[in-house]
């Protein structure tokens, strides 16, 4: 199971992996992000999808393109059910099915090329032309240098930018062209010492 970024502190990767990654394939998305915290109502697992299909378009190569509050339901659904059977989060939580949003983060060398053509923010490590935050488009991959992404900057120079200088980068969503979404369910699961009951709450976007 692909996930561009991830943080699960206390969850066995493993078994986390093996109840998700068959619901991911069965609706044909990736996993984004999958993070477990906490927020003002406790434990939470914050999952974001993508579809895995993508046209030749613009909008369908848009951040959120496909992702529904419906898909999100069905998903998270299926995820619940899943991750009852694998039984590998011990604590009460809330699971939240997601889009990453129309400013997606880009975290890995694929983002970058699945998202050329798109305007983005990447902030650097160290400053290139003094400036550690510089703007452009993500013209994809490097072909001759294998960690490196190229970025059309605002004055029109064609920048090969190493993967490692590239502290974090997100897509800039322009009104004008995007039509992206954002949608998420959620689905609270009551943890117990014996069988858990689930209680559910209203699907919302956001």
């Amino acid at each position: 199971m692909n996930v561009s970024y991830e943080k699960i502190p206390g969850i066995d990767r493993e078994k986390l992996h093996a109840a998700l990654g068959p619901v991911f394939a069965a609706h044909s998305v990736e996993c984004v992000e999958c993070i477990w915290r906490t927020d003002q109502g406790g434990w939470l697992l914050e999952i974001s999808i993508e579809r895995i299909e993508r046209s030749a378009s613009v909008e369908g190569s848009a951040p959120g393109y496909g992702v529904t509050i419906d898909l999100c339901a069905d998903i998270s659904r299926d995820l619940s059910a899943a991750l009852d059977v694998a039984d590998c989060i011990p604590h009460r939580y809330t699971l939240e099915v997601g889009s990453p949003g129309v400013e997606r983060a880009l975290y890995v060398r694929r983002d970058y090329e699945r998202f050329a053509g798109q305007a983005a923010r990447l902030k650097l490590s160290a400053p290139r032309a003094g400036q550690h935050v510089i703007f452009g488009m993500l013209r994809g991959l490097d072909d001759g240098r294998e960690r490196s992404v190229l970025l059309e900057t605002e004055n029109g120079e064609l920048a090969s930018i190493e993967l490692e200088t590239i502290q974090s980068a997100r897509i800039l969503f322009e009104w004008k062209k995007g039509t992206g979404v954002r949608a998420s369910a959620r689905r609270s699961e009551q943890r117990t010492s014996g069988k858990p009951k689930k209680a559910q709450s209203p699907q919302r976007s956001r």
